[in-house]
């Protein structure tokens, strides 16, 4: 067999081994998601010689390709509502959860240095504040020297889950944003220049001096960017990771209307204030089991081996009974066309 070349942490098409042959499953949407399924479908690809091909192309867009049916399975940070999938004829289930962070290019502040309210935040990629040492964010931050350096906002370009998050955050802090801006996967932002992907605005918070954009936590953490840690509902400054993703999670409903779950601004002490969860969304009915079986047997196996890969990067595997209960939605809600369900024996 050929050896594959392994593409890049940003590439936006993740591709594991398929030189050779094409893919057996192919998934696409969230950029969130993007490194641990491309962790776990490198591991999948040796225990198992099963090929994922995953497209990190946004979550807004991997709705679009599960709707239809060019892709095996779709990803999205923005959970749909029991009207929206059956609008659609799609299921859904978490599949990990992880941690929204903003992200600065500023001189001389580094990694968790500054802190910010969901206020002053908001006001940030409002347009009202224009400078790094402008009085709101200089008297949450005594002691750092801040430079008068112009602020240059980052934002999503293409329609994401992470900006649904990040927009459903500041929506929950800020009466102003609510009214103006409010919340979704693609809004009118006031300033900014956008970038497509995770992995788009990683690449222009680090190449513009006086940046600031929001990522998913990985990107931050393997691309060795600074953060910003942000206040919480709680009025505690916590670290971005594993444990305050954890206690942002510990008080979802997860199976309430059909894991539409939103876990932005929780109440627990030690939560990360902009925590979020990417969903994988299929067809209720599937027009090629075979295939479907295969998605569900991926995510089994991500359940089952890849917690530690998970916890590597900082994400927060599900917890047994969740998993539990979505094995038991998929015998209940993912069938062929003659009504019968997937089997994964």
């Amino acid at each position: 067999m050929k050896k594959c070349l392994r593409p890049g942490f940003a590439a936006v098409l993740l591709s594991v081994c398929a030189c050779a042959s094409a893919a057996d499953l192919t998934g696409a949407g969230s950029s969130f998601a993007q490194p641990v399924v491309a962790k776990w479908a490198d591991a999948y690809a040796k225990a198992n010689g099963a090929h994922v091909n995953y497209q990190s192309i946004g979550s807004a867009a991997g709705i679009k390709q599960i709707e239809a049916k060019t892709v095996d399975f779709g990803a999205s940070d923005a959970p749909l509502t029991p009207a929206e999938l059956d609008a659609a004829g799609l299921v859904q289930f978490p599949i990990i959860i992880g941690g929204i962070v903003p992200v600065i290019n500023v001189a001389g502040i580094e990694a968790g240095q500054m802190k910010l309210t969901g206020t002053v935040l908001a006001d940030i990629f409002l347009g009202k504040l224009t400078k790094w040492n402008d009085a709101e964010i200089a008297a949450l931050n005594p002691g750092l020297k801040l430079p008068d350096t112009a602020i240059a906002v980052v934002r999503r370009a293409d329609g994401s889950g992470t900006t649904f998050n990040f927009t459903d955050y500041l929506a929950k802090v800020s009466p102003e944003w609510k009214s103006k801006i409010g919340e979704s996967t693609t809004v009118n932002w006031p300033v900014g220049t956008g970038g497509k992907g995770n992995e788009g605005v990683s690449l222009y918070v680090q190449r513009l001096p006086g940046s600031i954009g929001y990522v998913e936590y990985a990107y931050a953490k393997q691309s060795k960017m600074d953060y910003v840690l942000v206040q919480n509902a709680a009025g505690n400054y916590v670290q971005p990771d594993e444990k305050s993703f954890q206690a942002a999670a510990a008080g979802a409903d997860w199976e309430k209307n059909r894991y539409y779950v939103v876990i932005t601004n929780q109440a627990a002490k030690d939560a990360w204030p902009i925590s979020a969860s990417t969903f994988v969304m299929m067809q209720k009915t599937q027009d090629k089991p075979e295939q479907g079986v295969e998605v569900l047997k991926f995510f089994e196996w991500a359940f089952t081996n890849g917690q530690k890969l998970a916890s590597d990067l900082d994400y927060v595997p599900l917890p047994p009974p969740l998993v539990k209960s979505i094995g038991e939605s998929w015998s209940r809600d993912i069938k062929d066309a003659s009504g019968k369900p997937l089997s994964l024996k």
